[in-house]
């Protein structure tokens, strides 16, 4: 199976003949990788440069992001999403240039309503309760205009869109499930299924302790769901109780990866792939976040040699 073969197994519930996918939601040290000279690129990074220079700058940039997932085994590409949508089609075809058909590619959309920023939480909840159709023709709109998005992204070459609007703290959601129900599962279902019509596969990405609306959020349609925090206290065991059939992505501590040490962040490798799992497919190997700034490359390293040992079905009978 190619990476993106098997990642394709897993999204649709089943169970790779070949080593377990693996992505990261970001990959954010590719100075430490690379050296300065080749940081991933950002959309700001391209301001003021145009013609051949941009599109070369382009090409090097999804040759790097190649580089990254053949060094780390990865099954889908990231990192394409920190340029603005043009670029990122345009990133799309040098990767298939390179790549062909081997990495499954992916996009970055979602419209529902979030997590609010500090300074307004208040004033976000009380437009929810004392506003209720402007908030919910608002949400409505936000969910048409993503799935716009995710249907050009789509078009150009995206298979796997990930929703990345965070719902949860570390002790429940920010809005109680009654409250959920009404303002954000509608219109994330209008965007699964403007995904799927378009060809996707939808990804639900959330922080926090999901248990109170895990219910909700599989019953749109989503194919897989990310991140599994175990920092909220998610078990990655008991949500494949109660979720046999859908793909789980990640619950490898991210806090261990970053600041543990090599025998706990293998132990947490470990037990997400004895019970996400690799025996019983339909998981993807991942942190409960990314690869972001201040992770150790022998960290992460750590935890996927853990993958290598045990990340094939017969590793488990």
């Amino acid at each position: 199976m190619t990476p993106r073969e098997a990642m394709l197994t897993a999204l649709k519930g089943g169970r790779p003949d070949s080593l377990v996918p693996h992505i990261e939601l970001e990959f954010q040290l590719t100075d430490e990788l690379f050296g300065p000279e080749r940081q991933a690129l950002r959309d700001g990074d391209l301001r003021d440069v145009t013609g051949p220079e941009r599109q070369d700058r382009l090409k090097r940039n999804a040759e790097m992001w190649v580089e990254v997932a053949k060094r780390f085994k990865l099954n889908t590409i990231t990192g394409l999403h920190w340029l603005n949508l043009e670029d990122q089609c345009r990133s799309f075809e040098y990767i298939h240039e390179i790549a062909g058909d081997t990495y499954m590619l992916s996009a970055f959309v979602d419209g529902t309503f979030s997590i609010p920023n500090g300074d307004s939480m208040v004033e976000h909840v009380v437009w929810l309760n004392e506003k209720a159709d402007e908030a919910l023709a608002q949400a409505q709109a936000q969910a048409e205009g993503a799935v716009a998005t995710a249907k050009g992204l789509i078009e150009a070459g995206a298979e796997v869109v990930f929703m990345c609007a965070d719902y949860c703290f570390n002790d429940g959601p920010f809005l109680s499930p009654r409250m959920f129900a009404r303002f954000v599962t509608p219109y994330l279902k209008v965007l699964v299924d403007g995904i799927h019509e378009a060809g996707g596969y939808a990804v639900k990405h959330t922080d926090g302790d999901i248990m109170p609306i895990l219910d909700q959020m599989v019953g749109t349609g989503i194919d897989a769901l990310h991140s599994l925090d175990p920092m909220a206290g998610v078990d990655i065991r008991a949500v494949r109780a109660l979720c046999p059939d859908l793909c789980l992505i990640g619950n490898v501590n991210c806090a261990l990866v970053q600041a543990g040490t090599i025998e706990e962040t293998q132990a947490s490798a470990r037990y997400c792939l004895e019970h996400g799992g690799v025996k019983h497919g339909a998981y993807v190997f991942a942190t409960s976040n990314c690869i972001f700034k201040g992770v150790p490359l022998p960290n992460y390293e750590a935890m996927l040699a853990v993958r290598d040992e045990l990340g094939y079905p017969e590793a488990w009978g």
